[in-house]
């Protein structure tokens, strides 16, 4: 009798685990599906790659695009945590973003952000209490005006990397999330980049740099990503993306894979 219930209680546990990843497997699908897709990105860019690894089905991890007359605005960004709690907030980032850009107001990278962070806190009523969750946005964001060929730039903790003429050049972010920060919120800085044809940017979470490797149990790091990165940024698109998905692979071996993984590169 004791070994029938077992037998019994581990089929309704395969059966559990069965609808739980099918309903995972579905939320992954409605979430990409808020995401731009590749014809999209192929129409708005010259050439992009995304490099977008899920640490279990949904992502905390997202990146972004719009476009509308004279701009184009492109986003990458990293949630508090992962999983479905990540993913809930990701969906809510997309939407701000939406909703935000549908307004006639000329786009500026930083008052996004700012408004973006409003939205944020509203949602999650977020007072600045010690109570309260401290879930938030890290997000890289550019405004491309075609017309001026110029880049804005906002970070809310994360950087942009730009290359230009074999050049590499970091744009800082503000040390601050969209979401409730531990000292009083600021405007994000607007940054104004002169661009050309041919240069070459990129976004990020620290999924990447924060992977542990299988041989040596340390964190690949935020130098290592910088130098791989401007080993690469002369390559076409597709063969950046084949090498960096490559070092990732091999770096982590077989252990666990400790975060959602975002890496996003586009020329203009």
């Amino acid at each position: 009798m004791n070994k029938e219930k077992k037998d019994f209680d581990s089929v309704l546990f395969a059966q559990a685990m069965d609808e739980h990843l099918s309903s995972l497997r579905y939320a992954s699908m409605i979430q990409r599906s808020l995401m731009p897709d590749t014809s999209f990105l192929s129409g708005i860019l010259k050439d992009h790659f995304i490099f977008y690894l899920p640490k279990d089905y949904v992502s905390g991890d997202f990146y972004y695009a719009y476009q509308n007359a004279g701009y184009t605005v492109i986003a990458a960004g990293d949630c508090t945590g992962h999983g479905v709690p990540g993913a809930l907030l990701s969906i809510l980032g997309i939407s701000f973003l939406n909703e935000i850009l549908q307004s006639r107001d000329i786009p500026r990278a930083n008052r996004i952000l700012n408004r973006m962070r409003e939205k944020v806190m509203g949602a999650l009523d977020q007072r600045g209490q010690d109570y309260e969750q401290k879930d938030s946005i890290d997000i890289a964001l550019c405004v491309y005006e075609s017309y001026r060929s110029v880049i804005q730039f906002a970070g809310a903790n994360r950087p942009l990397i730009m290359v230009s003429d074999g050049e590499m050049k970091e744009v800082k972010p503000d040390k601050m999330p969209i979401g409730i920060a531990p000292f009083e919120e600021v405007s994000f800085t607007n940054h104004r980049i002169e661009v050309k044809e041919g240069d070459r940017f990129y976004m990020f979470s620290d999924g990447y740099p924060d992977q542990f490797s299988e041989e040596t149990n340390k964190k690949f790091k935020i130098k290592n990503f910088r130098q791989l990165i401007d080993y690469v940024s002369g390559w076409s698109m597709d063969r950046q993306k084949a090498h960096i998905e490559s070092i990732f692979y091999d770096w982590k071996g077989r252990t666990v894979q400790v975060d959602d993984v975002l890496v996003m590169g586009f020329e203009i």
